[in-house]
């Protein structure tokens, strides 16, 4: 198994400033540019940004920020996490990915899913009613558009192409792509149909739960004569220097975040015990630098993948203690998991 790739993941959340107010959506932007920045230094492989539509959230746009991020930058990955593919169009899709692509020297990823949210349908036009025809169709048109050739395709829910030729090219001819995948055991086999790389959402419960999806990519693989690559799990998470001091500053504003999704959805409020469960033995990651290396080093042995992305941005925190933990997954976590592993 080779090196295990490691990255961080945000959705842009407004952070709070000194005085605990939220930050302007511009403020916040820039602040993911400059963690980005942070994490660039600091040996983190990837840097991963959500597509969001709502108040809370302040990256609708992950390839605008990418490009902001790739100027300030050297050498780390800029992904996005997700790109809602169902509710944007396939060709400029691939054109904003593969103009940042060249904008970083290579460095584009493009992580396209459903998403966990709804509200990019009614915005961009798009039936609820066609959720899973639009991811379909759009991902088999964006497959074809990676071989950087004219394309001819024809289907329900964008107008048909014929011989159509997208610029811009890459320099490696290829761009990066993935697929993230919630828990459906259908998306899990339509990326091994397509040779994909996997990312595996996983927020909540043990995450060895996920095994069987991991088993079920490789197999499709191999039944459907496709090559399987490689696959990652990302979940949520937040680091300072003691469990303590992390426990107390992630606590409110995770469940705030957590309840105010939770509303829209019928879920009950997440109550200190629950949050405390998934700390100790399921899927959040909250604490040291030595309690989160050890947790992500059992997660990813437990599922035998080959990266692993921490969601680091859950809800209004400050603007500092995020920095502080971008800081310290780079420097503590990224090299004591890679030891852990080798160990």
């Amino acid at each position: 198994m080779s090196e295990l790739v490691m990255g961080l993941d945000t959705f842009g959340e407004v952070p709070v400033d000194d005085s605990g107010a939220p930050v302007t959506q511009a403020a916040a932007i820039r602040q993911v540019v400059e963690e980005a920045v942070i994490a660039d230094e600091t040996g983190v492989d990837v840097i991963a940004l959500g597509e969001h539509h709502r108040s809370e959230y302040a990256i609708s746009s992950p390839e605008t920020v990418l490009a902001g991020i790739a100027t300030r930058t050297n050498r780390i990955k800029l992904a996005s996490a997700v790109t809602v593919l169902s509710s944007d169009d396939p060709v400029r899709v691939f054109q904003r990915f593969a103009t940042v692509d060249a904008l970083s020297g290579g460095r584009a990823q493009a992580i396209l899913g459903r998403g966990s949210f709804t509200e990019s349908f009614p915005l961009f036009g798009y039936d609820l009613a066609d959720y899973d025809v639009l991811f379909e169709e759009k991902l088999d048109l964006f497959v074809k558009l990676l071989d950087e050739k004219p394309v001819t395709w024809n289907g329900t829910t964008r107008p048909a192409l014929a011989d159509a030729d997208v610029f811009p090219k890459t320099d490696s001819g290829r761009l990066d792509t993935w697929v993230g995948v919630g828990g459906s055991p259908q998306s899990v086999v339509r990326t091994a149909q397509y040779g994909l790389p996997l990312m595996l959402a996983i927020i909540g419960g043990d995450p060895a739960r996920f095994a069987p999806y991991v088993d079920l990519y490789h197999r499709a693989a191999e039944q459907l004569g496709t090559q399987a690559q490689l696959i990652g799990m990302h979940s949520h998470g937040f680091i300072a220097d003691t469990d303590q001091e992390a426990l107390e500053l992630y606590y409110a504003p995770a469940k705030a975040a957590r309840d105010k999704i939770g509303a829209d959805r019928g879920w009950p409020p997440m109550t200190r015990a629950q949050f405390d469960s998934e700390v100790k033995s399921g899927s959040l990651y909250v604490g040291s630098p030595e309690t989160v290396a050890r947790r992500i080093a059992g997660a990813v042995k437990s599922l035998g993948v080959d990266r692993f992305d921490l969601t680091y941005t859950g809800g209004a925190l400050p603007a500092q203690a995020r920095s502080r933990t971008v800081e310290l997954y780079g420097t503590k976590v990224v090299p004591m998991v890679r030891d852990l592993l080798e160990g």
